[in-house]
């Protein structure tokens, strides 16, 4: 039969052929890259547990399953032992098993499906109690190194109790402990805790245990209750909170004074040692003893040494008055001085005195006022004669230099009208107004001629015109 619909070279050409392996490794690549980190929730089926650790099951709900691997490194840190028919809440990565072509998850944590909101509501009451400070290392009070009383928050009966008690009796059976009785799991447990912890408060003791044995996280959910937390933070007496195992943390671990991994931790924590203790009591009643030996010791050897540096009082005595006498004899001698010394002074003084006499002192000043007055009138006279004799020079050089001796004898002294006097002809204008000095009085004539160069006799001069 012929192919109604052939297919054409190139179309064949073109063409992709992929193997199984290939096919299976591309669709496990695409499913990891597309769902690389999930959460899912349903129901355990077919679990399986092979000698290699790893865990296989299938997870279902009422409409469909998906096969599931856990390997040793994850199921390992597990909180729980799965069981068919469980409810529990996956987180994992989506993958093909490719041998097989089968989808699978691969599951890396697992918890029961209540524990998600669980754990949510743990970690909001964590930082809400956190951001109020309840955490603080600061307001955590120490245990008291050597505990007399010690008050035990748990159940009666449960295994938490026997524990401590076990320890406590092997490692300081002095201690003194009051079990407050409580429900530490189910409805009524968180009222019952928190009166206990009242009950424990108002005894007094030392410090409160506050413990019970390990558990899922639903058994111990009581124990994350914030009115528990905020009770623990009220109390003022230290509390120590071991709640269920190592791995396992609640609210009240955070507010207690100290946390302890379990019961039996806590119980070591809060009782010494016994028998260590005794050693160490041992060694310092021993070191004690070394010491009181050695001070008692020191202590004689003082006193001997005390005794030996007393002196008999007799010659005590003796030895007084013999210094007593030094010191008299010291003391005259130095009064003896000091009045010696005191008469020198005043001697002394007295002739100081003598020469500051005041008739003496105005003898002498007297006699300095005459030889400074004789002095001032041999200076006075010596500076009148010389006085006298630069103004009877300066007088001659007056009468030399004056020109009335000249006008005595007919001269005139013949001055310009601005003031300069004229002493040659060439100064003159025909005209000009001039004023004459004689030796009685002053005229003003004009020039009414000039001759230059001619020297006229006092016989030919001419009067000037007098105005």
């Amino acid at each position: 039969m012929s192919n109604r619909f052939p297919i054409s070279p190139d179309a064949t050409a073109e063409r992709q052929v992929l193997s199984v392996s290939q096919l299976n490794r591309q669709a496990r690549m695409t499913i990891e890259q597309r769902f690389n980190q999930i959460w899912v929730s349903g129901e355990l089926s077919s679990f399986a547990r092979p000698g290699s650790g790893h865990w296989y099951f299938t997870l279902k709900d009422n409409d469909a399953q998906v096969r599931c691997a856990m390997f040793a490194n994850a199921n390992r840190r597990a909180r729980m032992q799965p069981a068919n028919g469980q409810q529990v809440l996956l987180r994992g990565r989506v993958s093909l098993y490719e041998g097989r072509g089968e989808f699978q998850i691969i599951v890396e944590h697992m918890e029961p499906a209540g524990e998600g909101a669980l754990r949510a509501a743990f970690d909001a009451l964590k930082r809400q109690l956190n951001a109020e400070g309840l955490f603080e290392q600061q307001r955590k009070r120490p245990l008291p190194d050597l505990p007399r009383h010690v008050a035990v928050v748990t159940s009666p009966t449960g295994a938490a109790l026997k524990d401590v008690l076990s320890v406590w009796r092997r490692r300081f059976p002095a201690l003194a402990v009051t079990v407050v009785p409580t429900s530490v799991q189910g409805n009524e447990a968180e009222q019952e805790i928190l009166s206990a912890l009242g009950r424990a408060a108002a005894l007094q003791p030392d410090l409160i245990l506050l413990t019970r044995g390990g558990g899922s996280m639903e058994d111990l959910w009581v124990f994350n209750a914030e009115s528990i937390a905020r009770a623990i933070a009220d109390i003022e007496i230290p509390v120590v909170s071991a709640i269920g195992h190592e791995i396992d943390v609640s609210i009240s671990d955070f507010v207690a004074d100290l946390r302890a991994p379990t019961p039996s931790a806590a119980a070591e924590l809060i009782a010494p040692d016994g028998d260590e203790l005794a050693q160490v009591l041992l060694s310092q009643l021993h070191r004690l003893q070394m010491v009181l030996v050695a001070r008692l010791r020191e202590k004689r050897l003082s006193v001997q040494n005390v005794s030996l540096g007393l002196i008999n009082p007799a010659r005590y005595c003796e030895q007084a008055s013999q210094r007593l006498d030094e010191l008299v004899t010291r003391l005259s001698r130095a009064a003896t001085a000091s009045v010696e010394q005191r008469h020198m002074q005043t001697r002394g003084a007295a002739n100081r005195l003598n020469l500051q006499r005041p008739d003496r002192l105005l003898r002498g000043l007297d006699d300095k006022v005459g030889a400074a007055h004789r002095r001032l009138q041999q200076v006075m006279l010596r500076t009148l004669a010389q006085r006298e004799q630069r103004m009877v020079a300066s007088a001659r050089m007056l009468e030399s230099l004056s020109p009335l001796p000249t006008l005595a004898r007919g001269y005139t002294v013949l001055r310009d009208p601005m003031g300069p006097v004229i002493s040659q002809a060439a100064a003159l204008t025909v005209g000009q107004e001039i004023s004459g000095q004689m030796q009685d009085g002053r005229f003003t004539a004009k020039i009414l001629d000039t001759a230059p160069g001619k020297l006229l006799n006092d016989t030919q001069s001419q009067p000037t015109e007098e105005t």
